[in-house]
């Protein structure tokens, strides 16, 4: 019997210490392994984080105009987590009815709370699960039909067709809008509604400069509850290679829950603020930057371009004032965008011209082969010796150094760069900046196309701009040179980083990459290149009245893409200038791609050369600047009596 007994208190102590040791080992697991997991669990329940959006940075011009602006908006978010639970939603229709008693407005807000709590019991033991639904969800619609603008059959069918647990019911609202739906919400106490905080961006000017400014866009992230935030980030242009700086800090606010889950009303949680991204101020004048647009707009409308770009460039500090591509688009409609996105400015690559006839004529002066007056003889229109063969559009026979860019003579040209040598001559070339990217903050660069190939027809054909292929930015690049004294710039697109408060919190000097002549060769050339603005010259019409201007005109074939070769009566027509010729103000670049029009031939003389008198002329009043000539008067018509 005692063995009997013994026994079996040995079973039952083996029993219970056997239990208490799963019941340890569940302790320890829950307060050492799963001790995070369970209170961010536990967190969940009783906590909602709202995010409050950092304000992104304005982008800004030179002048501080507003380039881009962001403005906070909100979107109402259906929660069906929690618009189909009726545990929850129980208490929106305890709110509805508490609310209407006569002495609601005398309580205070504890004894509200607990008389909802109370009605709310009342309800989820009295109705049935489905009811309660039901009943809640025709209450939130009679709220909500009249403030979103919409019918209350609409309204319905737009919650219970839409199979996702969380989406958008009505987007970006703007703050005030938002403001007054929120306080319909929380006066009404409906459930199932949660907002999304997020931000809007804004462009003044959408369509100026619009390859080059960009454009933002959401990429979607999950908040501590795993439901979608959407989350502005820069995909375009300097909102992309400024993103770091534009993005500011997201804040929070965190809202108490009760036992039942339950926003505790009046309880404001913890708080973080949010931190404002910097602004980008930029080199651009958006007063350039209207001027350049309209003056294309007209161009390419005048002479039936398939596309175009112009790029105005500060040439002492390579800060870019304007650039342009065509076709452009709307930065806040952003429609066809993969049609129109193309930056023809720093992207398109292009076999320039006679434009590029500068390196051989800037080479050979800096190395004192020549003096602008020495004389070539360019053999009265063609050039032949073994393989190479150097036509020109008209018979020359001496010409000097100034009547070799003034007429614009290829064999004068290749002459030029015959005397340098091929790898001296190539040398110049990259020393100009050519054949690689200029290291604008800008993606998406091109850096043309240079080699040398040993071959003497191929350099006999890039001496005059054949054989190699640039973007409007290099020639804008490699003219600043010969304005600024000789100095190769590192273009600039970003003047400056500025907080909200208006500190300066850094400042991009301008950089200078290398000397690539001296200043004496550089003057030479700009006196040259004035001979090309007068009468005798390829670009008359591209002389300003009042003002001394120098630059080269550039035609050249299109390449045929399809079995070599080049297109019959298709050119890629361009000019290069700078004005006041003695000391540029500024340096501008026009190129125009495959005219169609047959008002005029299709030359940059006649083309290119024009656009850029009437740009020079616009821009000069918009600069102030001196007039360096007379002006001539202008004739008065007199009218005849009859």
């Amino acid at each position: 019997m005692l063995r009997t007994f013994n026994s079996r208190s040995m079973v039952l102590c083996s029993v219970l210490v056997a239990g208490l040791s799963v019941l340890s080992a569940r302790l320890i697991q829950i307060q050492l392994i799963d001790r995070n997991r369970l209170a961010e669990k536990a967190k969940k329940t009783y906590h909602r984080t709202e995010k409050l959006p950092a304000l992104r940075g304005m982008i800004v011009d030179r002048n501080e105009e507003v380039v881009a602006k962001s403005f906070p908006v909100s979107s109402l978010m259906v929660d069906k987590d929690h618009l189909l639970d009726p545990k929850v939603v129980a208490r929106g229709l305890a709110y509805a009815e508490a609310s209407v008693l006569p002495d609601w407005a005398g309580l205070d807000a504890d004894a509200q709370r607990k008389r909802v709590n109370a009605l709310r019991g009342e309800i989820l033991s009295r109705d049935s699960e489905e009811a309660i639904v039901q009943k809640h969800l025709a209450y939130a619609i009679g709220v909500l039909a009249r403030p979103l603008g919409m019918k209350r059959e609409e309204l319905r069918a737009r919650i219970e067709e839409n199979k996702g647990k969380y989406f958008p019911l009505a987007k970006d609202l703007p703050g005030d809008v938002a403001d007054r739906l929120r306080e319909t919400i929380e006066s009404s106490g409906i459930e199932g509604f949660d907002w999304q905080n997020s931000l809007k961006r804004w462009y003044p000017a959408p369509t100026q400069a619009s390859h080059l400014v960009g454009f933002t866009g959401e990429r979607q992230e999950k908040n501590e509850e795993g439901k979608p935030m959407p989350k502005m980030v820069g995909v375009f242009g300097i909102e992309s290679t400024m993103e770091n700086y534009l993005v500011g800090k997201d804040g929070w606010r965190e809202h108490r829950r009760d036992v039942r889950g339950m926003v505790i009303p009046g309880d404001s949680g913890s708080l973080l603020p949010p931190r404002p991204g910097l602004n980008v101020q930029l080199t651009l004048d958006m007063g350039v930057q209207a001027i350049v647009e309209e003056e294309l707009d007209a161009a390419m409308a005048e002479y039936q371009g398939r596309k175009a770009a112009v790029v105005v460039m500060d040439p002492k500090t390579g800060g870019v004032l304007a650039m342009a591509s065509r076709p452009n688009f709307d930065l806040n409609r952003r429609e066809r965008i993969a049609e129109t996105g193309f930056n023809f400015a720093l992207q398109a690559i292009y076999e320039p011209g006679s434009t590029f006839k500068i390196v051989a004529a800037a080479g050979a002066l800096n190395e004192n082969l020549v003096t602008p007056q020495t004389t070539i003889f360019c053999h009265n229109g063609v050039y032949e010796e073994g393989a190479v063969r150097v036509p020109d559009h008209h018979p020359y026979g001496w010409l000097t150094v100034e009547g070799v860019l003034q007429k614009s003579s290829n064999i004068g040209a290749y002459k030029m760069a015959r005397q340098m040598g091929m790898e001296r001559f190539y040398r110049y070339v990259r020393e100009f900046g050519f054949g690689k990217k200029t290291g604008i903050q800008l993606l998406g660069e091109s850096g043309g196309l240079v080699r040398n190939s040993g071959n003497s027809v191929d350099f006999s054909r890039a001496s005059y701009g054949y054989s190699l292929s640039v973007t409007p930015l290099q020639v804008a690049s490699a003219y600043s040179v010969i304005a600024n004294g000789g100095n190769l710039m590192k273009p600039q697109i970003v003047r400056a980083l500025i907080a909200n408060d208006g500190t300066e919190v850094e400042q991009f000097e301008p950089e200078i990459v290398h000397r690539v002549i001296k200043p004496d060769a550089a003057k030479k050339m700009r006196a040259a290149l004035e001979k090309v603005v007068e009468k005798q010259g390829t670009a008359p019409l591209a002389a300003v009245p009042g003002y001394r201007v120098a630059g080269k005109t550039g035609t050249a074939k299109k390449h045929n893409p399809n079995g070599g070769g080049y297109l019959d009566g298709r050119y890629t027509v361009s000019f290069a200038g700078m004005m006041p010729a003695d000391d540029p103000a500024f340096v501008a670049v026009v190129v125009i791609d495959d005219p169609q029009t047959n008002k005029v031939s299709r030359y940059g003389g006649t083309i290119a050369a024009p656009v850029f008198g009437k740009m020079a002329a616009r821009l000069a009043t918009a600069m102030n600047l001196k007039p360096t000539e007379p002006i001539p008067p202008t004739p008065i018509a007199r009218s005849e009596n009859r």
